[in-house]
């Protein structure tokens, strides 16, 4: 296997960070990322309640061994959670690494973060936005490029172009996603100088996944052109699955309609009736262009192990002579 960086920072046997899914980022499907070998990471933003985070929480320290963490989403959201107080409960869970994304966090978020003495990893889409979270302490960074499922940023590079030119750009560890769904594609991202891979797509089509088998064959038979991005005309770009829903909203941002008939269609409530009811036509789910290389359905650690696999094989294949 694979020793970087990122292995030795966090504990971890896979250079690989699940990404954090809404809605999905619970405690049985980031517990089977982490017994995997890579880090599962939980989502702070589903849960409106305290008590409800922390059992969560627990419930992976009871079904893992593994290094785990938590996600803390500076989006801006409908309804806003106390982030200071939910890194106090991970404190006092023990959780020891935290992963924030979206916006740069505040001053003193950060301070909160190292007064807990946590591992902080920051992700983000673009080159300033790392250089800024290494100034203020991140111990990794994570970049995504213009392939990546869910928030895209506005700045249109691709994973080819933005993960050596973030390697260049911070001495901490850079960990880079977009379209990372089997061993060519990790080692490809290796091979651009990140000590890791962010791997979302690839892991919703797991059999541990937590969403309907309905949409899991829908998606399993999506290629490379099935995605596109959309909510950039109110500054939340996501790439997405394009199916009714996401159509709908392309078709709402193409006569400058406004974020009132966008939400029915992108809102978390209609995600969650299709993970739920497979109703394809219930909403949106973030997809990366990498989809149209999954082939089939497969147990997570078996998925995670073939990409190690092919990746390491690729890399014994290759040699080069004077």
């Amino acid at each position: 296997m694979f020793k970087t960086r990122l292995t030795e920072l966090l504990g971890i046997e896979l250079p690989i960070l699940g990404g954090t899914m809404m809605d999905l980022s619970t405690a049985p499907f980031v517990s089977a990322i982490s017994n995997a070998g890579a880090l599962g990471i939980i989502a702070s933003a589903i849960y409106k309640d305290e008590k409800l985070f922390r059992d969560d929480i627990k419930a992976v320290k009871d079904t893992t061994d593994k290094p785990f963490a938590v996600n803390i989403n500076l989006f801006p959201m409908m309804q806003k959670l106390d982030n200071f107080r939910y890194l106090d409960i991970m404190a006092e869970e023990g959780v020891r690494i935290v992963e924030t994304s979206g916006f740069s966090p505040p001053a003193d978020l950060v301070a909160r973060i190292k007064h807990h003495g946590m591992i902080w990893l920051h992700k983000c889409v673009g080159v300033r936005y790392a250089q800024k979270a290494e100034k203020l302490g991140a111990d990794a960074v994570t970049v995504v490029g213009f392939e990546n499922g869910g928030a895209t940023g506005n700045l249109n590079v691709t994973t080819l172009v933005l993960v050596p030119s973030t390697v260049d750009a911070v001495k901490i560890p850079v960990v880079g996603g977009g379209g990372v769904v089997d061993g060519r594609t990790l080692l490809a991202v290796l091979s651009l100088g990140a000590a890791g891979a962010i791997v979302g797509t690839r892991l919703m089509l797991t059999e541990e996944c937590p969403i309907h088998p309905n949409l899991k064959k829908a998606l399993l038979q999506a290629t490379e052109l099935d995605t596109d991005v959309i909510m950039r005309s109110v500054g939340f770009a996501h790439r997405i699955w394009m199916n009714e829903p996401a159509r709908k909203a392309a078709e709402v941002e193409a006569r400058q309609g406004g974020i009132e008939e966008l939400y029915p269609l992108v809102s978390g409530e209609a995600a969650r009736r299709m993970y739920e009811t497979g109703d394809l036509a219930a909403g949106t789910i973030s997809c990366s262009q990498g989809i149209g290389l999954i082939k089939e359905i497969k147990p997570l650690r078996e998925a995670l192990r073939e990409m190690m696999d092919d990746a390491a094989a690729i890399h014994a294949r290759m040699s080069f002579s004077a």
